[in-house]
């Protein structure tokens, strides 16, 4: 049993020793001309986006606040940015979702099916949506303690929501998919010191199908089907012990 889990402009000093950007393509200048001006607006955000993989994948602000990021001028650069509090905006708790889901594809269909995603459709923003879990600029990945925490808020002993185990369970599951995960990447370690190819090419077919229904258990975690995700986690478990069993102890070709 193991876990992995299966996401910009960057400050003037960074930007200046950063990669060539693409011809055709334009560097992002938000964070820029932010970190720039010490009395521009949420210092602690800018920082936290900053260390998040968005930041690192030069994922700029625009993307989730809009705005044009090709000028420094303060007023056109401004220019649609509407607040988290307005309906509108595409960070707001209504709309957030599919704002995260034009690039995080899989778990925003994931969540869709959910009934935390049915509570924001029906415009109660008291359920959790992706900042819940994944901070406000995803730069979180939720331990299985924090998980846990979070959700008792609501499925807990004082039952807000109903199912006051959901914590408990939650936490369970995140906990094995991290340790399938785990597994899963020691496999990866032991696959590239195997140097016969043709053992190597069937060590990397079976790593892929241990990987498949992991995959599938993360995105039943997302939509919140607890079964399905126990199911496909056990299936991940069962291959992976298997590949790992089968790195440490190859058989005759």
């Amino acid at each position: 049993m193991h876990v992995r889990y299966t996401a910009a402009a960057l400050g003037l000093a960074l930007w200046i020793f950063a990669p060539a950007v693409p011809a055709g393509a334009q560097q992002s200048r938000c964070a820029d001309c932010h970190f720039a001006n010490p009395q521009a607006p949420a210092a602690d955000h800018l920082a936290e986006w900053d260390r998040s993989m968005h930041g690192r994948n030069n994922i700029g602000c625009e993307s989730c606040h809009r705005g044009n990021a090709s000028t420094f001028e303060s007023f056109l650069a401004h220019q649609g940015i509407l607040n988290s509090a307005n309906p509108s905006s595409p960070v707001a708790p209504g709309n957030l979702p599919r704002t995260c889901g034009t690039c995080h594809v899989g778990p925003f269909v994931a969540f869709q099916k959910s009934q935390h995603f049915a509570m924001i459709e029906a415009g109660n923003n008291d359920g959790p949506t992706c900042s819940t879990c994944h901070g406000a600029v995803g730069a979180e990945l939720p331990s299985p303690r924090a998980l846990f925490n979070q959700c008792a808020g609501c499925h807990g002993p004082d039952e807000v929501a109903p199912r006051a185990n959901r914590a408990a369970l939650g936490r369970e599951m995140l906990d094995s998919i991290r340790i399938v995960r785990a597994s899963l990447d020691e496999a990866r370690s032991l696959i590239g010191r195997i140097s016969d190819e043709g053992r190597r090419t069937q060590a990397d077919y079976d790593y892929e199908q241990a990987e498949v229904p992991l995959i599938e258990a993360a995105a039943a975690g997302h939509a919140f089907v607890f079964d399905n995700l126990s199911e496909r986690l056990d299936v991940a478990r069962q291959r992976v012990d298997a590949l790992l069993d089968g790195l440490a102890n190859p058989g005759p070709r």
